[in-house]
């Protein structure tokens, strides 16, 4: 009956349009009330001593990082840099969006942050080059879910703490999935482009343009070396690198680019505090209500029950997959993953996956939660940026929904492409 008030409460407060973190937290308290079992003060203990972690400190320095690098010239320099590659491709404007959103994922660590940053500059620029504006939107709702796929990754950092796996590892093990999937994008949007004949730039590809955008960008196009490199270097540690990111981008924006003012800093770390806050909250409510799972045997009954259905691993790693997608669907990416770590990730150990690649399994799956209704993140994003309704977005978005499945049982199946770069470290 406990874990039966548990969900039946969360159920009702989503239901209710309660914001995920608060409901999570409610029905965390009325169980403890219900039960008698705990003292009410388990959730407030909780809600300080979930968040009191060095690694956990990287995410609100990333989600910072990402706000002054949105606001401080450096999207449309990594579009310069994009356009000048594809740009006289077939469908190049569409194709060189997806790659800034590729390039500023590797910045920002958050896909709602993706789809903000290039979609407000990206949207409007694509239906004057005469894009529909359904696939200009979905284009940059779907490539936006490389935000959580590419480090740095804010989901991976919270999968590293709660599955006590190491995020240097996570986030070199994510550059060729988010490499593959972005692909899987750019195919579609290729194939749409031809089909619907979107011309391209009468600009010829020229080494001399490519080299004078990459120059123009080139304070932005260091960003993820400097901080990746520095990690799989051994100079310093995740949660460091977001620190060294914010003091680097909070430079180049304010003194080398000078598109962001000191005036302007205020209202960027308070739009930063927001969204830590945000995060935070369900941090902290996931790690109480996923402690209560654990009291009550939840994460046993389902290793149980799965195995009880098949002990064959690619029947269980379908399940797994099919369960993220569903939970995806409903669930923020943050608290899924919190909630189902502990439930899932001893069930991929004992079916033969390791770790890091489950994490980027389980990353890449709760990525495309971001693009499928009713609470993808992305399409609320994108549908407030161009106007379109939650429903003409939906169906837009199914083609690069297929494409981001069809990469994601790639990177299931063929577990070199996640575990290549970390067998080097």
């Amino acid at each position: 009956m406990t874990t039966g008030v548990l969900f039946i409460s969360f159920a009702i407060f989503l239901l209710l349009s309660v914001p995920v973190g608060i409901a999570l937290g409610l029905a965390t308290l009325i169980t403890v009330l219900y039960s008698g079992t705990m003292p009410v003060e388990f959730l407030a203990q909780e809600l300080v001593t979930s968040v009191d972690s060095f690694p956990l400190m990287a995410v609100p320095f990333f989600i910072l990082a990402g706000e002054i690098m949105g606001r401080g010239g450096i999207t449309d320099r990594l579009f310069g840099v994009a356009n000048s590659l594809v740009g006289n491709k077939t469908g190049g404007f569409a194709i060189a969006t997806i790659i800034t959103c590729m390039f500023f994922a590797a910045i920002s660590g958050s896909a709602p942050a993706t789809v903000a940053a290039i979609g407000g500059i990206m949207i409007p620029a694509m239906v004057r080059m005469g894009y529909d504006k359904r696939f200009a939107t979905a284009t940059v709702a779907a490539a936006g879910s490389l935000g959580v796929i590419i480090p740095p990754s804010i989901p991976m950092v919270i999968y590293g703490v709660v599955g006590s796996t190491s995020i240097g590892d996570l986030f070199i093990a994510g550059i060729f999935p988010g490499l593959i999937v972005a692909g899987g994008l750019i195919a579609y949007a290729y194939y749409y482009s031809r089909k619907m004949g979107y011309k391209t730039s009468n600009e010829p590809f020229s080494w001399k343009e490519l080299g004078k955008t990459s120059w123009h960008a080139k304070w932005a196009l260091l960003i993820p070396i400097i901080i990746l490199g520095g990690i799989y270097g051994g100079i310093f540690t995740p949660t460091e690198a977001a620190v060294i990111a914010v003091v680097y981008g909070l430079f180049v924006s304010t003194v080398l680019h000078r598109e962001l003012s000191i005036k302007h800093l205020p209202s960027v770390i308070s739009a930063g505090a927001l969204t830590t806050a945000t995060v935070l909250i369900i941090v902290g409510s996931a790690t109480a209500f996923g402690k209560l799972l654990t009291r009550e045997q939840i994460p046993n009954q389902v290793a149980n029950w799965m195995l009880s259905i098949s002990e064959n691993h690619i029947i269980l790693i379908l399940l797994i997959t099919v369960l993220l997608l569903i939970v995806g669907c409903f669930m923020d990416t943050l608290a899924a993953i919190i909630i189902l770590t502990p439930l899932l990730l001893p069930i991929a150990v004992d079916i033969g996956y390791d770790p890091v690649h489950f994490g980027i399994i389980m990353v890449v799956n709760l990525a495309i939660g971001f693009i499928t209704p009713p609470l993808g993140v992305n399409l609320f994003v994108g549908s407030g940026i161009s106007g379109l309704s939650i429903e003409e977005l939906s169906k837009a978005i199914i083609p690069f929904f297929v494409a981001m499945l069809i990469t994601l049982f790639i990177i299931i199946f063929i577990p070199q492409i996640s575990m290549f770069l970390p067998s080097f470290r």
